[in-house]
């Protein structure tokens, strides 16, 4: 008898590509970005689903349909008839925090079912790293093929590192980060995350930085052109359009704008050589999962977070 599949995915275009490569089974999308914003541990709560609608209003504009993601949720209600759980998660920090909730809230949910995970990233022949969307079908049928069972170590990793990051000290990420799990990619997204705190000298996270090189190293002809290029070269993150805007626009002090194209400023010269920590300045007061961004700056010589002075104790 075939077993009876539920698939969890990191969004709607995959679930379209698996659609359109003729997966039958039940699909749950999960559609949030629990990568920003603030997150309690209980998801499965009014109160995580009012923390969430709160901030993604107040920073992107966005109206969440509770209804229609309570009843996509609720897909977890029946669960008893399916004999397994297939997530589908790519190698980037976006994915990563999201599986992490995901892997959280079926524990919380006190579902016990076999849990496979599907991680795209390295693909034998491609010298960049590849969503899962971005797969040819033979390739997404080979990552499925090879799915990987998730042990109760794994599950518990993932809960570990889910409650800590709703927490308030991010430093207890750090072991996790050398922790052998079957997550190939965590290691790489939780340092990727530890540098999205401003830079001690500079005030600017790994991103934000990134983003002024490719200023100062390219020809950019405008910010539509600028974002492409961060969506680009952004590395763990995986960071969407939205995302990568609003941070682009925080920036904006640090470029000279003209018919010619972008450039950087004299203040974008100096954050680039770390003269002058910029981090109130540019006062970009995203939370991630239990802390404010502001709260702390990334310590290159400790490779640790240490409190911002202003919020000294």
């Amino acid at each position: 008898m075939e077993k009876s599949c539920l698939h969890i995915t990191n969004g709607g275009a995959l679930t379209a590509y698996l659609r359109e490569l003729d997966f039958k089974d039940d699909i749950l999308t999960w559609q949030e970005m629990l990568c920003e914003g603030p997150t309690i541990p209980k998801i499965d709560s009014d109160e995580f689903f009012e923390i969430r609608a709160k901030f993604l209003k107040t920073f992107y504009d966005i109206e969440v349909d509770s209804h229609a993601l309570k009843k996509e949720l609720a897909k977890l209600d029946a669960i008893d008839k399916y004999d397994e759980i297939n997530l589908w998660f790519e190698y980037d920090l976006f994915c990563h925090i999201n599986l992490v909730g995901v892997l959280n809230l079926l524990h919380q949910k006190q579902i016990d079912k076999p849990l496979y995970l599907i991680c795209s990233g390295r693909v034998v022949g491609e010298k960049s790293l590849k969503g899962l969307a971005e797969l040819s079908p033979a390739q997404l049928q080979y990552h499925y093929k090879n799915k990987k069972l998730l042990t109760k170590s794994d599950k518990e990793f993932a809960i570990a590192i889910w409650r800590t990051y709703c927490g308030k000290d991010h430093n207890i990420l750090k072991p996790y980060i050398v922790t052998k799990s079957s997550f190939e990619y965590m290691s790489n997204c939780l340092k990727a995350h530890l540098k999205r705190f401003p830079h001690q000298k500079s005030g600017l996270s790994v991103l934000e930085d990134n983003i002024l090189r490719i200023v100062r190293d390219n020809q950019i002809k405008s910010m539509h052109h600028l974002l492409g290029y961060s969506l680009n070269y952004q590395g763990f993150y995986g960071y969407g359009d939205l995302q990568l805007k609003r941070m682009i626009d925080n920036l904006s002090i640090f470029f000279e704008e003209t018919e010619n194209g972008i450039t950087l400023n004299r203040k974008g010269h100096e954050a680039l050589l770390r003269r002058y920590n910029y981090a109130q300045e540019v006062n970009n007061t995203m939370s991630y999962g239990g802390v404010n961004r502001l709260e702390y700056q990334f310590s290159v010589e400790q490779n640790k977070l240490i409190k911002t002075i202003l919020h000294g104790d």
